[in-house]
């Protein structure tokens, strides 16, 4: 009912692929993997640059040198060594040096000397790995956030889809509403039976999917969803519901209508998609929506206490081939008045 596929995946053999489209692998990963994989990418670039620090002063003597300073009284100083960095004694310090970098903090404790060059080049590289994280990892945080099926949440479907008559024809009807004020700009709805089907040739086909077509109050497949709509699409004989009855209804078991409301988010331009289905048990023959749209004080209010509430209306129990062959029965014959 949420629009969640219940297709599982597996023995896929070439998982290279997704690392191939990593920002988009991150940004399907579920919160708590992309938090883990957030902090893990700047603790370990830290901890990466750490060492290169360490290395770099240990390379150059800064730490001996340092050794001997923390031991000699102030006054007694009287060397003119210069270090890569200053400040740096152990690795914790060149670990802080390192988060110095990268975060652009500056205590003012440690810094770089003109007196290494690799201690500089490794300065340069050290921002644009940290610019590099920063961007795609706040970029994944971005897109997470304001994902569009977000937008989706708002955009609601009635519980049971009805099955009634209208214009004296029988017609698949069901309702679908925006909560928020914000518009859903070229809104487009469409719908399509699954089932399981089998060819003249024995081949089973376990999901084949059938379009069919919707109607709306304005036609065609665009609505302005200004206000909760009621959707229909008319039993004809193209209709893969043609031949259902209310007695036979339920044993479809592997009958699902799949209902997709596309359009573009009027405060963000993203495109966005909700979906729903209707399995045979939450199709109500005989049954329609009541209204919910009122006039009140020359303004339309709406009331979605009852947006899937029903109501029964005469309806024929028979298929629409039925209803069909019947009205073109009582159109053939002759009327003669007494």
């Amino acid at each position: 009912k949420n629009g969640a596929c219940n297709v599982a995946h597996k023995n896929i053999r070439e998982q290279g692929r997704f690392l191939q489209d990593v920002f988009t692998t991150l940004v399907d990963l579920k919160w708590p993997h992309t938090l883990l994989i957030f902090t893990m990418s700047f603790l370990c670039s830290w901890l990466l640059f750490g060492m290169v620090w360490w290395l770099i002063a240990f390379a150059h003597g800064d730490l001996d040198h340092g050794t001997r300073l923390q031991r000699t009284p102030a006054a007694e100083v009287t060397d003119s060594f210069v270090p890569c960095v200053t400040s740096i004694h152990s690795f914790t310090s060149a670990f802080l040096f390192s988060i110095e970098v990268q975060v652009t903090i500056g205590f003012g404790g440690r810094m770089v000397t003109e007196e290494c060059p690799a201690a500089i080049l490794v300065l340069i590289v050290q921002n644009i790995v940290g610019l590099v994280i920063n961007a795609i990892m706040l970029g994944c945080i971005f897109m997470k956030t304001s994902q569009a099926h977000r937008r989706a949440e708002t955009l609601i479907f009635s519980k049971h889809a009805v099955i009634a008559l209208r214009d004296g024809k029988l017609c698949f009807m069901l309702r679908v509403g925006d909560l928020r004020k914000s518009m859903i700009i070229s809104a487009t709805i469409r719908m399509q039976v699954v089932k399981k089907t089998s060819s003249l040739e024995g081949e089973v086909v376990p999901l084949n999917q059938i379009d069919i077509q919707m109607e709306n109050p304005v036609g065609g497949n665009s609505i302005f969803l200004v206000s909760p709509l009621i959707i229909y699409h008319v039993i004809d004989k193209n209709s893969p519901l043609y031949d259902i009855s209310p007695t036979n209804l339920h044993h479809h078991e592997d009958l699902e209508i799949i209902v997709i409301l596309e359009g573009v988010v009027e405060t963000t331009g993203i495109t966005t998609q909700a979906r729903t289905s209707y399995l045979a048990d939450e199709i109500l023959w005989g049954q329609r929506f009541v209204p919910i749209v009122a006039e009140e004080d020359g303004r339309y209010s709406v009331d979605y206490s009852k947006f899937g509430n029903t109501v029964k209306v005469p309806t024929p129990s028979c298929t629409a081939r039925q209803l069909e062959e019947d009205q073109s029965i009582m159109d053939t014959v002759p009327f003669s008045p007494r």
